[in-house]
């Protein structure tokens, strides 16, 4: 992933949210996307990573997926003045839920995000 990355990922998100009647939580959703390809580009050794948006009834949920097993920290409340590190309080405050599921062989990870639409009416799954 290079830093154009994020441009062009955020515009395909926006475009499957469109479609899919939930555009409520495409500013969201493009905001947090872009803070977890900026993690990877920032902290994955070869910046490779892997992006999935799954869309669900009523929502959408992100996964980014590296081969780095570090899993990503929070800053401290304290380092909130910090240069860096507030990535995942903004993927925190904008999403409804956002988590890191270790891959089974420790060799990765896949961090997520979802976000629900207002709606509630159903997607279908891409």
């Amino acid at each position: 992933m290079g830093a154009h990355s994020a441009r062009h990922l955020r515009r395909v998100l926006r475009l499957y949210l469109l479609r899919s009647g939930l555009a409520d939580v495409a500013d969201a959703a493009e905001l947090a996307l872009t803070e977890l390809v900026a993690n990877v580009v920032r902290h994955v050794p070869g910046r490779r990573g892997r992006v999935c948006f799954l869309l669900r009834p009523g929502g959408v949920r992100v996964e980014v997926a590296d081969g780095c097993p570090k899993a990503p920290v929070p800053a401290e409340a304290a380092d909130a003045l910090g240069e860096g590190g507030r990535g995942l309080l903004i993927v925190a405050a904008v999403t409804d839920r956002w988590g890191v599921t270790p891959y089974p062989d420790g060799r990765g990870k896949t961090v997520w995000f979802e976000c629900a639409g207002k709606t509630g009416e159903s997607s279908p799954p891409v």
